[in-house]
C-alpha cells in the first residue's frame, strides 16, 4: 500500500515509525521536508523522495531518491510517459540506512556526474521480511550506521 506520510492508512508497516525519524533525518540533510516523501507499506518497504533539483544531463526530468529495505538508496528520473522511472545509480552498501551526509553525498556526485560515489548495479544488502531488525537499524543514531 502505498501512502502520503501524513495520511492515516489503516495498515502500518511495524518499521515505519523508525523509517518515518530516519527519513525526516535524510530530508533534513538534504534541505527538504517529509511532505516530498510517500512510503509503500508493502513488503519490502520502501519510500520515494522528491528532489526540488534536475540534473545537468537530464535538465527537462524531475529527479528522485528511492529507498528500500534490501537494496537502500537510489537516485532515479522521472519518464514523460507515467512509466516506471529509469534508476540511474545506486548508492550501495554497507547498510540500507547509511548517515544522511553520505546519502547528501550522493545526490551531490549526481549532480557533479561523479561517478565514484554510488554503482551502477542493485546489490542487495539485506533480506527484506524481518520487521523488528529493520525497525532497530534505522532507529540507529546515524553515526553507528
Amino acid at each position: 500500500m502505498t501512502a502520503s506520510i501524513e495520511l492515516p492508512t489503516g495498515y502500518q508497516h511495524p518499521a515505519v515509525p523508525a523509517l518515518l525519524g530516519y527519513l525526516r533525518e535524510v530530508t533534513a540533510e538534504l534541505g527538504i521536508g517529509l511532505e516530498s516523501c510517500t512510503l509503500d507499506h508493502d513488503s519490502p518497504v520502501s519510500a520515494y523522495v522528491a528532489l526540488d533539483t534536475r540534473l545537468p544531463h537530464y535538465p527537462d526530468r524531475d529527479v528522485a531518491l528511492l529507498w528500500d529495505e534490501e537494496r537502500g538508496w537510489a537516485a532515479a528520473i522521472e519518464t514523460h510517459s507515467g512509466e516506471d522511472l529509469i534508476v540511474l545509480r545506486y548508492l550501495g552498501g554497507p547498510t540500507v540506512a547509511p548517515p544522511p551526509r553520505r546519502v547528501a553525498r550522493f545526490v551531490t556526485a549526481l549532480h557533479e556526474d561523479d561517478h565514484t560515489v554510488g554503482r551502477p548495479d542493485p546489490v542487495r544488502l539485506r533480506a527484506a521480511g524481518d520487521a523488528a531488525a529493520l525497525a532497530a537499524l534505522l532507529a540507529r543514531p546515524a553515526v553507528a550506521r
